[in-house]
C-alpha cells in the first residue's frame, strides 16, 4: 500500500527517521523550484532550499493539520524567502527601467526583431542557446518586483495556486492577495508586452539580437569552458514551440505562458540523508527536533 504524505508526516512526527527522510524527498524539489523562481541564481536557490528544509524539519512538531501539509510547507518557505536577511541582502535592486536598458544594450544590428518569429531562424546549438536566453530573461524579469509581489506572482501565475490557498500561504486575506497579485501581474504583463520580442514583434529586443551580448556579458549561465549552457533545460519547452504558442495568445496569457515555459527545477542535491542524519543525531532522543 502506498504511503500518503499525511501518513509520512504522522510517522515523522512520531520519530520515524525513515519517514522523515522520505518526507524531505517528497518536498525538496517543490521548494527548490520555488527558490529558483524567486532567486534565479542556482547557488543561492540551493542554499535557500537547504535552509527551508531545515526549518520544515525543526518545525514539523508544530504542524497540527489545520491546513494541507503542502500549504504549510509553502508557508514556511514563503516566510523564509521574504524575511531572511541573507535573502534581502542578495537583492540586486533591479527595476523594470534598468532591465529594459540592459536588454537593449548591445543588440546585434545584423538581426531584426522579426527574426524571433521565423521557425527556420535557428537550429541545433543556436536554438539551445536561444532557449537558454529566453528562460534566463523571463526568470530575471521577476527580479524587478520586490520580494512580496514577486512571491505573490510566482504562487499565483506560475505555480497556479488557487487564490485562497496562496493567500493562506502569505497570511493575507483573499482580497489583499488579489490586490498584490494584480499589481505584480500588471507590471509583468506591461513590461513583457512592450519589450519582449517574442510577445511583441515591434519590440527592440529579440532573442537573436540579444544573444551575442547576453553571452558576452554573462547574462546566460555557462559551464566552465563556456561551451555550453549551465542550466539543464531538457524538460523545458523548445524555443520555437514557445514562440508559436505565444503568438496566438493575448498579452496577459502570453506573459503567463512565457513565465511557465521553464524547466521544473528539481533539486540538484538530495538533502534527505544529510539533513535527517545531522538533525536527528543532534537530538539525543532521535525524534523530531523542536
Amino acid at each position: 500500500m502506498q504511503t500518503t504524505l499525511e501518513q509520512l508526516v504522522s510517522a515523522a512526527q512520531a520519530g520515524d527517521r525513515a519517514a522523515l527522510k522520505n518526507l524531505v524527498q517528497e518536498i525538496q524539489d517543490q521548494i527548490h523550484h520555488l527558490a529558483m523562481r524567486m532567486m534565479v541564481n542556482p547557488d543561492d536557490a540551493q542554499e535557500a532550499t537547504q535552509e527551508i528544509l531545515i526549518l520544515v524539519i525543526t518545525k514539523l512538531s508544530t504542524f497540527e493539520g489545520n491546513s494541507a501539509f503542502k500549504t504549510w510547507v509553502y508557508r514556511v518557505a514563503a516566510n523564509y524567502l521574504i524575511n531572511a536577511k541573507k535573502i534581502r541582502d542578495k537583492e540586486l535592486g533591479l527595476t523594470f527601467d534598468i532591465f529594459k536598458q540592459d536588454l537593449e544594450s548591445g543588440l546585434d544590428p545584423k538581426s531584426s526583431s522579426s527574426d524571433t518569429l521565423s521557425p527556420n531562424m535557428a537550429s541545433g546549438e543556436d536554438r539551445i542557446w536561444l532557449n537558454e536566453l529566453r528562460v534566463s530573461c523571463t526568470m530575471a524579469m521577476l527580479l524587478c518586483l520586490d520580494l512580496k509581489h514577486r512571491l505573490a506572482y510566482v504562487l499565483g501565475d506560475i505555480l497556479d495556486f488557487p487564490q485562497s490557498e496562496a493567500a493562506e500561504i502569505l497570511d493575507l486575506s483573499t482580497a489583499n492577495y488579489r490586490k498584490r497579485l494584480s499589481r505584480a501581474r500588471n507590471e509583468v504583463v506591461d513590461f513583457t508586452s512592450r519589450n519582449c520580442g517574442i510577445a511583441n514583434s515591434k519590440a527592440k529586443c529579440s532573442c537573436p539580437r540579444r544573444l551575442p551580448a547576453a553571452r558576452k556579458l554573462g547574462r546566460i549561465p555557462e559551464k566552465g569552458s563556456g561551451s555550453s549552457p549551465a542550466y539543464a533545460l531538457q524538460n523545458a519547452p523548445d524555443y520555437i514551440a514557445v514562440i508559436e504558442d505565444v503568438q496566438a495568445l493575448e498579452a496577459e496569457l502570453q506573459t503567463i505562458k512565457l513565465q511557465r515555459a521553464t524547466p521544473t527545477f528539481s533539486s540538484p542535491q538530495d538533502f534527505a540523508d544529510k539533513l535527517t542524519t545531522v538533525l536527528t543525531l543532534n537530538n539525543p532522543r532521535h525524534d523530531i527536533p523542536h
